[in-house]
């Protein structure tokens, strides 16, 4: 899908009471009441941006901001980077100094860009998205995740407060080509072929999957669950409906198959000793044919990425392809911000085709960006575009199921340790899931 391009002169009148954009909001509820797109008549304009990006990030970045810069002379973006912990931590403290950012990176879920817009510290983005078209070009499982009620009791549903970008992270298969044609096996199409596969390498004395579990790594878990799960239902568990259990959403038989291959040997001997980084370095150095990964987090090179494959792998039922994915980023304007209407601008362009362009052309995963070329001795890249594209059409996105409460990680990452040991089963297993979101969701009440 595309979004539609700024440059429009679009200026939209809402009934709200709210007071003049720049001012802030006297009201958490409230939305600026006019808004425009016109950048150019908007004078000289200075914005501060401060994001947690380095590398390729980082330079992504600041290609799209001197392309904004070009296209809008009379913009100039003043950019600062902080550690993503500290950027975190302090957001909601620089957002209250009149000298803070206008454009920040917060992080999706309740504790961070929950906690700011309850807080009336950025902008209600609704005339933006309206203007801009992003209620209608941006994919629902991904607008979601920007949205809550103005009561703040739901997220999910409701008001923009943040936007995506054209960049994406997704929970996917990668896979070690070299590995996989020595053995005489095709890339899986399906869960069951994959089952398939892992057998084949674990009997030609292989490890199947590369994975450690000593902090909790929860990627197989909720991989998994992306295949066996229903979307809706998925959806509606992490954003707090109550009626929906998480033996509606497939956790119980995630849980089990994950514990499954644990037992057939399908990880690596003594996995529960091996930390993520270690099982990061083991695969990128040859060990184990398949790994459970964030896309972007094996800091493949140009030449390791025509050796490892990645896939999106449809649901199990057979009913489209669900992945686990958003944008590195929940990207907010400050209600301090003199000019929101350049800040919405300048969001609106990072999710255009040209951003998601920019993105591919420093090895990121595009969004939202159908026609992105991106190169073919790239395997990796170009299967992680392949499994955005394919959500982005199938409007397959399902959330981080960590946001469903502020404990909800922890909870995970305990649970497997003790489903791996066999003192819990995938039944507790998911009733220690429920027990967690629930009580959270009793204090939101």
């Amino acid at each position: 899908m595309r979004v539609h391009k700024a440059g429009l002169a679009v200026a939209i009148a809402l009934s709200l009471a709210a007071c003049a954009p720049g001012g802030g909001s006297s009201d958490k509820k409230d939305a600026p009441a006019t808004v425009s797109t016109d950048v150019a008549k908007a004078g000289n304009v200075t914005l501060n941006l401060t994001d947690f990006w380095g590398a390729a990030e980082g330079e992504w970045i600041k290609q799209v901001i001197g392309d904004f810069e070009k296209k809008y002379p009379n913009v100039k973006i003043e950019r600062k980077t902080e550690d993503w912990g500290q950027l975190n931590s302090t957001l909601n403290l620089q957002l209250q100094d009149a000298g803070g950012p206008d454009i920040a990176t917060a992080n999706n879920g309740w504790q961070s860009l929950g906690t700011l817009a309850k807080g009336g510290l950025v902008v209600n983005l609704d005339p933006y998205a309206k203007a801009y078209g992003w209620d209608k070009s941006v994919p629902t499982t991904i607008a979601r995740q920007n949205q809550f009620s103005t009561d703040f009791k739901t997220m999910g549903a409701g008001s923009w407060f943040a936007t995506p970008m054209a960049r994406t992270s997704l929970i996917g298969l990668y896979y070690n080509a070299d590995k996989l044609k020595s053995l005489g096996i095709d890339p899986p199409r399906t869960l069951a072929d994959l089952e398939a596969d892992a057998a084949k390498a674990k009997a030609a004395g292989q490890v199947p999957f590369e994975y450690g579990s000593q902090d909790g790594s929860t990627t197989v878990l909720l991989g998994l669950q992306a295949l066996l799960a229903d979307k809706k239902k998925l959806n509606d568990y992490i954003y707090g409906d109550k009626t929906v259990k998480a033996t509606d959403v497939a956790m119980a038989d995630a849980a089990a198959l994950t514990k499954k291959w644990a037992d057939q040997g399908w990880f690596p001997p003594n996995f529960n000793g091996i930390d993520y980084q270690t099982a990061v370095a083991n695969f990128v150095a040859g060990k184990g044919v398949f790994r459970w990964e964030y896309t972007g987090s094996l800091g493949l090179n140009t030449q390791q990425q025509g050796h490892f494959g990645y896939l999106q792998l449809p649901q199990q039922s057979g009913s489209g392809t669900v992945g686990v994915g958003a944008a590195p980023g929940a990207m907010v304007v400050s209600a301090k911000s003199k000019h929101p209407d350049v800040a919405a601008a300048f969001l609106n362009y990072m999710m255009s085709p040209q951003a998601g362009q920019a993105a591919a052309d420093r090895g990121l995963v595009p969004a939202m960006s159908p026609d992105v070329s991106v190169p073919a001795s790239s395997l990796s890249l170009t299967g992680e575009s392949a499994g955005a594209a394919t959500l982005d059409q199938n409007d397959g996105y399902v959330p981080y199921f960590d946001w469903s409460s502020p404990t909800m990680l922890d909870t995970l990452g305990q649970n497997l340790q003790l489903l791996y040991a066999g003192k819990t089963t995938a039944d507790k297993f998911t009733a220690a899931v429920d027990k967690d979101r629930d009580t959270f969701l009793a204090g939101q009440s």
